[in-house]
């Protein structure tokens, strides 16, 4: 997604328990947000968004991050959203 660069992991690809444990981690102390009209909850760490796309926690499969300059939220507090 060259709009919106972003990293991410995939779950089959590391530790079970810390995936857990991340995706519990963001849900517990994130805070919900939009993505255009979706709602999300996003976690905040030195300068780094992290997220899931919601679905439960024993189906999700990937969790994302961006630097905080790319999410969303600032670039449309900023209006810089892509085309």
């Amino acid at each position: 997604m060259p709009k919106w660069p972003h990293e991410y992991i995939v779950r089959e690809r590391v530790d079970e328990k810390l995936f857990i444990d991340l995706v519990t981690h963001i849900r517990t102390y994130g805070y919900t947000s939009k993505f255009y009209k979706k709602e999300i909850v996003y976690f905040e760490e030195d300068g780094l968004i992290y997220w899931t796309m919601g679905a439960p926690i024993e189906e999700t499969t990937i969790i994302n991050r961006c630097k905080k300059e790319n999410s969303y939220e600032y670039r449309l507090e900023n209006n810089s959203l892509p085309d």
